[in-house]
């Protein structure tokens, strides 16, 4: 199951405005990193597992590219921990 799409809109501009990836000490909104769409996919087809479990997964699952595409990491390893809860509260009405 996924979310419908007025939730998944939902979800992604909560993602925009509240989610960053930090580097080097500098915040990137998920927004503007143009993420917030591929990590609310993400999260969507997992809600049925639970706000932890789909929060875990979707990081993990959504890659960011970096130096022009010659490496992608997972998402999980550029989120401070502070920000996979803000995400697992994010989701959790979603997975009601």
């Amino acid at each position: 199951m996924s979310l419908p799409a007025a939730d998944l809109q939902d979800l992604q501009a909560t993602l925009a405005d509240r989610l960053f990836i930090q580097i080097s000490g500098w915040h990137l909104y998920l927004g503007d990193a143009d993420l917030a769409g591929p990590l609310a996919i993400e999260c969507s087809a997992r809600v049925e597992q639970g706000a932890s479990v789909a929060a875990r997964q979707a990081i993990e699952a959504v890659k960011v590219s970096l130096a022009g595409g010659a490496t992608q990491l997972p998402l999980a390893r550029l989120l401070p921990p502070a920000q996979l809860r803000e995400l697992e509260e994010i989701l959790e009405p979603y997975c009601r």
